[in-house]
């Protein structure tokens, strides 16, 4: 990995006291990128799911080599939750009231999977800047 990546280790995830947030792959990015608005965000729990590991997977893999997106594969595999049917509904009736914003259907899973969990959902995606239950950072 390039030694000037970063990647947030989740220390602290078994103290009550330590924020929980759902990391979209735009959060990831962020971070792997070493932007020091996402500094506050070390150490807290994190929640994803395999669809935005996927895509920082393939991210990473075309910008910087299979080494680094198995790294950042192996370092966050374990912050996968997986969503149930109700997520699924909600997210696609989030993705048919949103028709004019440009939202995937893997943003739309997250969002709605972490209003299901009672987090935050974090990202520096502009769509979803003035949605409710969004920690929106750049």
């Amino acid at each position: 990995m390039n030694s000037e990546k970063n990647f947030i280790i989740t220390k602290n995830m078994n103290k009550k006291e330590v924020e929980t947030f759902f990391f979209d792959t735009y959060a990831f990015y962020e971070i792997y990128e070493g932007n020091d608005n996402y500094k506050k965000y070390e150490g807290c729990r994190m929640v994803t799911t395999k669809l935005n590991l996927f895509e920082i997977y393939l991210v990473i893999f075309r910008e910087y080599g299979e080494e680094d997106a198995e790294k950042i594969f192996n370092s966050y595999y374990n912050l996968i939750h997986d969503f149930d049917e109700e997520v699924i509904k909600n997210a696609a009736k989030l993705k048919n009231s949103l028709n004019k914003r440009d939202i995937s259907i893997t943003d739309c899973i997250g969002y709605c999977l972490a209003k299901q969990l009672g987090i935050k959902f974090l990202t520096g995606d502009e769509a979803f800047e003035n949605l409710d239950n969004v920690e929106y950072v750049k």
